[in-house]
C-alpha cells in the first residue's frame, strides 16, 4: 500500500507503507473528549455500493478488507444498520492476534461491540450476531418496537437500548455511546443510516474505498433515504492511499 497524499520527500519511490504508517493514517483525534463518528464505505467508480447480489463484497479487495479490519481495530464500537447487518451476514468481531496486540497497545477493550440500528427491532434473536458475539451486541431501537421482540433479543444476549419513539434518535444514540465511553465510532453503513447521520449532522469523517469498476444497474449510492442538507457539509481531504488498483480516501469535516 502506497501513500499518494499527502506527499512525502520520497514521493515517487512508491515504497510500501508499514503497518504502523497505515495505522497512523487512520488514527482518531487525540485527546478524544467527545464521540467521533467515522463512516467507512466501498463504492464503484460510478457510485454503486453493492454488486448484483446486493452485497458489497464484490467491490472489495484484500487491501480493502485490511483497511476494514484496521478501522475495526481502532474503534470502540462498530455501528451498522440492521438491513446491512442482515444482508452482509454480520457476526460479532472476532479475536485475532494482530487485533489483540494492537488494541492492547492502544489501551482499548479486547474487542469492539457491534451496535445495530433498527427502529422495528426486527432482528432474529438466533442470529450469530446476537448469540455468538464475544463482545455483547447493542441493539438501538424505539419504544414503538414490539415489546416481545425487544424481550426476545434481551433474552438471547443483546443489550437492547431504546432511543426514540417511532424512529431511532441518532443524537441520543451518540449520547448513549458517549455515556458508555464508546467514543471511537466506526459506522459501516448502510446507505439509509448514512443518509440519516448526514441529515442529523453527526458525520465527522468519511473513509471511502473507490473500486476500479463500473457497476451500472440500480444499486444505491452511499447515502440514501434522507433529504439533502443545505448547505452541504464541507469536508477536507486528509489522505489518499493506493493498493490493489483501489483508492482509499479519508475526508474529515471542516471546523465550524
Amino acid at each position: 500500500m502506497q501513500r499518494l497524499f499527502p506527499s512525502t520527500p520520497a514521493a515517487g519511490t512508491e515504497e510500501a507503507l508499514t503497518e504502523l504508517e497505515v495505522e497512523a493514517a487512520y488514527a482518531y483525534p487525540e485527546p478524544l473528549d467527545r464521540p467521533w463518528l467515522r463512516v467507512n464505505f466501498v463504492s464503484s467508480l460510478d457510485g454503486a455500493v453493492s454488486a448484483g447480489d446486493g452485497r458489497s463484497r464484490a467491490l472489495s479487495s484484500p487491501a480493502d478488507r485490511r483497511i476494514l479490519a484496521l478501522l475495526r481495530d481502532l474503534s470502540d464500537v462498530i455501528l451498522v444498520g440492521a438491513g446491512t447487518a442482515i444482508t452482509e451476514g454480520y457476526q460479532g468481531v472476532r479475536p485475532r492476534e494482530v487485533r489483540a496486540n494492537r488494541r492492547a497497545r492502544l489501551r482499548l477493550s479486547p474487542l469492539p461491540p457491534i451496535a445495530v440500528v433498527t427502529a422495528s427491532g426486527d432482528i432474529d434473536p438466533a442470529s450469530p450476531l446476537i448469540g455468538q458475539a464475544t463482545a455483547q451486541t447493542i441493539v438501538f431501537t424505539t419504544s414503538a418496537a414490539p415489546w416481545a421482540r425487544r424481550a426476545a433479543l434481551t433474552e438471547a444476549g443483546a443489550d437492547v437500548v431504546v432511543v426514540g419513539t417511532d424512529t431511532v434518535d441518532l443524537s441520543e444514540l451518540r449520547a448513549e455511546l458517549d455515556r458508555r465511553e464508546l467514543r471511537r465510532i466506526c459506522c459501516e453503513g448502510g446507505p439509509r443510516l448514512l443518509g440519516s447521520l448526514i441529515e442529523a449532522d453527526l458525520v465527522d469523517e468519511l473513509c471511502l474505498t473507490m473500486a476500479p469498476l463500473l457497476e451500472g444497474g440500480a444499486a444505491p449510492r452511499i447515502s440514501a433515504a434522507a433529504p439533502p442538507v443545505a448547505p452541504p457539509r464541507s469536508m477536507t481531504l486528509r489522505s489518499v492511499l493506493h493498493a490493489d488498483g483501489q483508492l482509499f480516501l479519508r475526508h474529515v469535516r471542516d471546523l465550524d
